[in-house]
């Protein structure tokens, strides 16, 4: 595939921020620029916490093939009452970020809804290729969902979310939880998701060099998660979810992408595809926007507009949820 002439057109409000970032965003990374994204990546507890009155406590739980893996659990300080609860899966291209990087949310919906939160600390690529991520990713869901009583939460109320690189991990994960039969999830929330490999899509040709996160860096990333493996045939679905081919029996979905980013097509192809399977999918696709606008930017008109119809989303599932336990 050739690659477009088109140049993108950003929101005005998020292009005028693209020269500061260079240099901290990954455009054009090699394997040999990792460390230098990961430095920048690291975010620690008191950077997500601050003063805000949550409790913040982790757990050193079994992982893939048993080894250690540490779980951190966000909950309103006075929290006493079972009711809603997120698992979330940091991004960064499945090569980078800590458990706590772009996990503000969980502190905003730990106040907002009483949710309890738990974020992952999975094992990065390429120390630890696949399926280790996602294989980690699963083990801490079994675990959040067998210790709901001990954290407080209603298991019938849990929705996975994740982002970027997260959010492919959330998608494999929910459709290792659907065909492993384990834990049932309200929903899944896939913010910008990572899901496809074979890097061979419109927009993943056409932000090449431009905006955040291009397709050099998309390819860097997924070398390092797949070696070898990387587009040929026998990659599973579970580390690429882009390549499943049965999407029966998903909770309700809700996606949402930038318009100005590699993963938008890959995005909304997983969005068509729950819903001719018959599936319910939210999708949303924001104009003018590049990848991560709602970390980089929170400020910015389309940011506020992504990050309230993200939260009215999780709302309306946690009062499904509810309403479900209460006519039962």
């Amino acid at each position: 595939m050739t690659r477009p002439n088109a140049s993108p057109d950003f929101d005005p409000q998020l292009a005028a921020l693209l020269p500061s970032l260079k240099g901290y965003v990954p455009v054009g990374m090699t394997l040999e620029q990792l460390e230098h994204f990961r430095t920048l990546s690291r975010v620690g507890r008191e950077d997500l916490i601050g003063d805000a009155k949550v409790r913040c406590v982790d757990h050193r739980i079994p992982g893939y093939q048993g080894a250690e893996i540490t779980v951190s659990v966000i909950a309103r300080q006075d929290h006493a009452t079972p009711g809603p609860a997120v698992y979330f899966i940091h991004g960064g291209g499945m090569v980078m970020g800590t458990r706590f990087a772009g996990a503000r949310p969980l502190v905003d919906q730990a106040l907002r809804h009483d949710a309890v939160c738990v974020t992952v600390e999975y094992r990065l690529a390429p120390e630890h290729p696949a399926p280790t991520l996602v294989e980690d990713c699963y083990a801490g869901l079994e675990w959040m969902a067998a210790n709901a009583a001990a954290l407080q939460f209603d298991p019938s109320q849990l929705v996975i979310f994740g982002g970027s690189g997260g959010g492919g991990l959330a998608a494999g994960t929910t459709l290792l939880a659907r065909d492993r039969r384990g834990p049932r999830l309200l929903g899944q929330l896939l913010q910008c998701p990572m899901l496809d490999d074979r890097n061979e899509t419109e927009s993943a040709h056409r932000y090449d060099g431009v905006g955040v996160w291009d397709r050099t860096s998309n390819l860097t990333a997924w070398r390092a998660v797949l070696g070898d493996r990387l587009g040929g045939a026998d990659v599973s679905p579970y580390s690429a979810p882009a390549r499943a081919t049965e999407l029966r029996g998903l909770p309700p979905t809700f996606i949402d992408v930038a318009e100005g980013e590699t993963f938008r097509d890959e995005a909304v192809a997983y969005a068509r595809g729950i819903m001719a399977a018959g599936g319910e999918c939210e999708l949303h696709v924001w104009g003018g926007a590049f990848h991560g606008f709602y970390d980089i930017a929170p400020q910015s008109d389309v940011a506020r507009a992504c990050i309230a119809t993200r939260d009215a989303w999780l709302g309306r599932m946690f009062a499904r949820g509810a309403a479900s336990r209460g006519a039962k």
